[in-house]
């Protein structure tokens, strides 16, 4: 299901709650989102608290130049993969010196998408203080669904990396 605008503003609080308590930073990578999840946690009030900043490199020389993403790395996975969200995420940690970091790049279509690659797929990587997490994702839907699926998923899993055991944020 695709979530709507109440529904990201409701996750984004509940992510900066559970940030506060915490004392943790957040910082943020974003390919296919533009910017989106970046939106997503300013629109809370308050959210300089625990909003460190974002970069949103779209080309393939962004995530080189403002991330640190190796050329060999993109040459290699291509910007779609594990291996770069991971590399992307690291440079937003090591960037902004956040505690809690997340790495998205995708594929929102309509076009763009390969065999090993359609229209949907999603890399996401996020880091805690207890390590790193990647998942490969294929949403189904228009471009905004895909985005919108994508940003949520992406703050859903960090509300879970900020609690570990402790589930009710």
């Amino acid at each position: 299901m695709t979530p709507n605008d109440k529904e990201l503003e409701a996750v984004a609080s509940k992510l900066g709650r559970a940030l506060q308590v915490r004392g943790w930073r957040l910082a943020v990578a974003e390919s296919c989102t533009g910017g989106w999840i970046a939106k997503a946690l300013t629109d809370v009030a308050g959210s300089s608290q625990w909003f460190e900043g974002g970069v949103v490199s779209y080309s393939n020389a962004a995530k080189t130049e403002l991330l640190g993403v190796p050329a060999d790395v993109l040459a290699a996975h291509g910007a779609v993969s594990e291996h770069t969200v991971r590399a992307m995420l690291d440079g937003a940690r090591r960037r902004f010196g956040a505690d809690l970091a997340v790495a998205v790049s995708g594929i929102a279509g309509p076009g763009g998408g390969t065999q090993d690659k359609p229209v949907g797929t999603v890399h996401l990587a996020w880091a805690a203080p207890t390590g790193i997490v990647a998942a490969r994702r294929i949403f189904a839907g228009s471009r905004d669904s895909v985005r919108r699926q994508t940003v949520a998923l992406a703050l859903e899993r960090l509300i879970e990396l900020v609690w570990g055991d402790e589930r009710d944020a």
